[in-house]
């Protein structure tokens, strides 16, 4: 039976995958920064992980132990203009989003690379296909992702391993957005001489019959990254990231 270990799963997408995994006879190891009990089957292995955290890393992988795919899903989300950014937001989203992907998937190589069989599947967004209002930080975090994953590829094809990403797009119905917003008011909230750009761009999620991400789409995604190998290395994700994607 395969196992797949999965970060960022108290909630949205890594909290459906693990779920839709599980569902389909695998083994799960799931991972959240503060474990709570009674989100997933017991079958389901939880271990704590802080990917900012090199001994909560270190500690995660060897507990997790043999593992086929590996999914970085854990991240934070971020909305405010550049200016009104503090330097240290910018670290700690690129501390979680960026370096954790890199770390934890550094981590699993050596084994992956000895059995000469394993993938890796890093979920980033949408939004780094085209350029939006105030989603500097939160996009270039992602983007740099999206450029390691396409580099990696090159390096690990030889091994037999393999890489993805998977691009969801705007997922109204997660914790992720709320918990973004708690992140930007305990910052200082919106940098008020962009308050016509911060308007727009409120407006534009409240608008009826947009396109949107569902948590399922995201799962399925995930899922075919890891299980069919002639998945493309871009996989987006729901109506509104597959729509972005056309002719790209």
């Amino acid at each position: 039976m395969n196992t797949v270990m999965i970060t960022g799963c108290s909630s949205g997408f890594g909290l459906e995958t693990a779920r839709l995994f599980v569902d389909r006879g695998w083994n799960v190891i799931a991972t959240m920064r503060q474990p709570v009990a009674g989100l997933l089957p017991d079958a389901v292995r939880v271990l704590p992980l802080d990917v900012r955290d090199e001994a909560s890393l270190s500690a995660a992988v060897k507990a997790a132990g043999a593992v086929d795919v590996l999914v970085n899903n854990a991240g934070i989300g971020w909305l405010n203009a550049f200016e009104g950014t503090p330097m240290g937001v910018v670290r700690d989203i690129f501390e979680t989003n960026t370096f954790g992907t890199m770390a934890l998937t550094q981590a699993f190589l050596p084994q992956f690379r000895e059995k000469g069989a394993g993938v890796i599947v890093n979920v980033t967004s949408s939004v780094t296909l085209l350029p939006l209002n105030l989603l500097a930080v939160y996009t270039a975090s992602k983007a740099a992702v999206n450029a390691f994953t396409e580099c990696l590829a090159l390096e690990i094809a030889g091994f037999g391993l393999r890489t993805h990403v998977v691009l969801p797009g705007r997922a109204p119905d997660t914790r992720f957005g709320e918990n973004a917003r708690g992140l930007i008011m305990g910052a200082g909230g919106f940098h008020g001489a962009y308050g016509d750009q911060v308007e727009k761009v409120m407006a534009s999620f409240a608008e009826p019959g947009a396109l949107i991400t569902e948590a399922k789409d995201v799962a399925e995604a995930i899922w075919r990254a890891a299980t069919d190998a002639g998945a493309p290395l871009h996989l987006p994700a729901g109506a509104d990231a597959v729509a972005l994607s056309v002719g790209r």
